[in-house]
């Protein structure tokens, strides 16, 4: 079946039979109708010229011209209908509609030209045949006039219908254009709505992995001198005005550390559009807010002093030259070093810990590892999320580093993290 560029374009299909729309439909029945009325009448004088029955000429003229009504389904048909009543000067209009459907139509353009040069050839030589005979014209005007008419009925609809068949495929090539656009356009924008979901997720666990570390070590220690004190508060009252003092210094540290990240959280950074959806971070380093000003590798010595000073036995080893190191990558390992011992305090009282620190050439490796909790030293209840190692997974693989933690043979506890000098962008 092929379709002709009138029934491209619809909104949809509603018509009967082989009709995409009904008034193509109403079209072809009306281009019928009077191609049958010509044909009827160009039938009567069929008749008389041939000697056959008017009735019979009538009728042939009838079939003739209802041929019409099939021209979108089978135009290749139509056309040859019309080329083979040519000798009979019957059917002008369903030659012409015929010729204009094919060439518009998805035929190809090698069974078009032959149609056509045929349709052409049958009109010229029935035009000439019927006009050589007359003794007033020429030889040249009978071959100028047969040329004529041949050009005439066939050249017009097949020019028209080339050119409504390639405006109709260009008119689809931009609809599909504009389709396709509109698609790749939704995609982005789920795309673009997926990736800020993304960011605002990755916002909030960045933020919870700060507050996390800035508050769980504090608080640690804070829970660890209330119970040094409690223990002590009856017997030693100095060691016990101590602990309250160390206690009174860690809150105030803590809620000092607490404002400035809310501080940073409050204010806009002038780097970053408002919009999440313009600009998306990536999500190979996630830098947590207020990284500029957080704590560095020279700050392990008081951290590792405050855990001494709440009654933990702490030896820290630091090798090699301390290289320059991005402040983000600072913070990273401290913030390693920090979760090591706070979970040294939930998880092993009373046991040794030794931090490891070595400046390589390009990084910076750190280790924190505890033997078992002495015996007889209770737990001190703090609560745990299980928080802590993912958070150090997250920050030091981010950076593009390698970080392992796990059990040890001697039945203590190893955290290992090794931080490029220069993080991975």
């Amino acid at each position: 079946m092929a379709v002709s560029g009138e029934e491209q374009g619809g909104d949809g299909r509603d018509g009967p039979l082989w009709w995409d729309r009904r008034r193509a439909a109403v079209l072809d029945v009306s281009l019928a109708g009077v191609s049958v009325a010509e044909c009827a009448a160009e039938g009567v004088v069929f008749a008389r010229d041939t000697g056959v029955p008017v009735a019979l000429g009538v009728l042939f003229g009838v079939l003739t011209g209802a041929v019409v009504v099939l021209r979108r389904r089978v135009p290749v048909a139509v056309v040859l209908v019309g080329i083979a009543v040519t000798p009979a000067e019957m059917g002008f209009l369903l030659s012409l509609v015929g010729l204009y459907t094919l060439a518009a139509c998805e035929v190809p353009r090698r069974i078009t030209a032959t149609l056509s040069v045929m349709s052409f050839v049958a009109t010229f030589v029935v035009t000439y045949v019927r006009t050589v005979g007359e003794e007033e014209a020429g030889r040249t005007l009978v071959v100028g006039l047969s040329l004529f008419m041949a050009v005439a009925l066939t050249v017009p609809p097949v020019l028209l219908g080339m050119y409504v068949g390639a405006r109709r495929r260009l008119m689809e090539s931009l609809q599909e254009r504009a389709d396709s656009l509109e698609r790749e356009l939704s995609l982005l924008a789920d795309r673009a709505e997926e990736r800020a979901e993304w960011a605002r997720t990755e916002e909030r666990t960045r933020i919870a992995r700060e507050m996390h570390d800035v508050v769980a070590h504090r608080v640690s220690l804070m829970v660890v001198h209330a119970a040094a004190l409690q223990a002590v508060a009856a017997k030693d009252p100095v060691k016990a005005a101590q602990n309250a003092a160390l206690v009174g210094d860690m809150g105030r540290q803590a809620l000092t550390e607490l404002r400035e990240m809310l501080g940073v959280l409050r204010t806009p950074r002038p780097d970053r559009p408002e919009r999440v959806v313009e600009q998306v971070p990536a999500p190979a380093v996630a830098v947590s807010p207020g990284v500029e000003d957080g704590p560095g590798l020279a700050g392990l010595e008081a951290l590792v002093g405050q855990s001494r000073a709440a009654g933990m036995v702490v030896e820290l080893d630091v090798r090699g030259v301390a290289g320059v190191y991005p402040a983000v990558v600072e913070q990273a390992a401290y913030r390693v070093v920090q979760e090591a011992l706070t979970n040294c305090h939930k998880h092993a009282p009373g046991a040794r810990v030794v931090v490891r620190l070595a400046h390589r050439e390009g990084e910076v490796a750190m280790q924190v590892e505890n033997g078992p909790g002495a015996a007889g030293v209770s737990l001190p209840g703090l609560p745990s999320g299980g928080n802590g190692l993912v958070g150090m997974r997250e920050r030091v693989v981010g950076l593009g580093g390698v970080f392992v933690a796990g059990a040890t043979d001697a039945g203590g506890f190893r955290v290992s993290a090794v931080l490029p000098g220069v993080p991975r962008g």
